[in-house]
């Protein structure tokens, strides 16, 4: 079966939820707004794989369309859908439709699992089990009352002064639409106190803060109380990859952003984000951007300096 076919309130609310956001961005980019939770995307063309780490958030697209990869699997959005990280998560995403006619539009609203923990309490909805954990990651599809309370916290912007009282109150009508679609359990599941969910939530807050520490895997089970099995299991069907995998790509994610703003030395670059071997940290880095340091950051720069000549 394919997707439901939009009703014509829902294709106006999507028209006009994309008029917002491209008055709001009015360049390329990912915009900061005056409510601190929301940020407005724009891309005049398809993208190259651009690598990030996604805090936990809603992705709503209003024009466009994007393929985001996590490890090996890929996950395809567009205006229809949209995409939950519930944990952070390291991913490379790529806008793969998007003309200066029509630009790739989205809101990104970010989240605490406080504000889930305090959703769930107030609206007497069903727990899940603790015992087993589901992906950080997942695709929905829009319904009407989801675009309807994004909307609304977007129109906020052209009304600075009610930001204050009324954006808090419409960001947990957002969560609370989502935690009730289908896929609400996979949200609710790192909510939940003791579930191992929640445990591999606190593993990747410690894997992210001490990442150029050499990993010791017995040292963050015993932190969460799990087993060193257990917690490569579970850790596993949270994030797609383990947790030596997950610090990898921490590394060369900080890496190329220490070296994009102007680090000199890929050694040292290297050596701060935790490599102790110099040739290791440029074959590792080659493996997941394309191309060795020094040759990327010469490409990166290349292809900035053509866009801007080319404005």
């Amino acid at each position: 079966m394919g997707k439901k076919i939009p009703d014509k309130k829902f294709i106006e609310h999507q028209k006009e939820l994309a008029s917002l956001i491209n008055f709001h961005a009015k360049s390329d980019g990912t915009h900061a707004t005056a409510i601190p939770f929301l940020r407005l995307i724009r891309a005049s063309t398809v993208s190259e794989p651009l690598h990030s780490i996604y805090d936990p958030s809603l992705c709503l697209i209003a024009q466009g369309s994007k393929v985001v990869m996590l490890a090996d699997e890929s996950y395809l959005y567009d205006s229809s859908s949209y995409l939950v990280a519930s944990v952070h998560l390291p991913v490379s995403g790529q806008i793969i439709s998007a003309t200066p006619q029509e630009p790739f539009l989205c809101a990104q609203i970010n989240f605490s699992t406080d504000e889930i923990l305090d959703i769930i309490k107030h609206s007497n909805q069903a727990w899940v089990n603790k015992s087993d954990s589901g992906r950080g990651l997942h695709v929905g599809d829009t319904n009407f009352t989801l675009l309807d309370a994004v909307l609304r916290l977007v129109h906020l912007l052209d009304s600075p002064n009610d930001i204050p009282t009324l954006a808090p109150l419409y960001v947990r009508e957002v969560i609370y639409r989502i935690l009730q679609e289908k896929q609400g359990n996979l949200i609710k599941q790192f909510a939940m106190i003791g579930s191992h969910a929640q445990c591999i939530a606190k593993v990747i807050q410690l894997i992210q803060r001490d990442f150029s520490k050499p990993l010791r895997i017995k040292e963050l089970a015993n932190y969460v109380n799990m087993s060193t099995s257990s917690l490569h299991n579970q850790f596993k069907k949270v994030t797609a990859m383990s947790p030596l995998q997950y610090q990898k790509l921490i590394r060369l994610q900080e890496a190329r952003r220490l070296l994009l703003s102007g680090s000199p030395e890929a050694a040292a670059v290297g050596f701060e984000v935790g490599y102790e071997s110099p040739s290791q940290f440029s074959r590792e880095y080659a493996r997941m951007f394309g191309l060795p340091p020094i040759s990327d950051m010469k490409h990166l720069r290349d292809s900035i300096s053509g866009c801007i000549g080319s404005e």
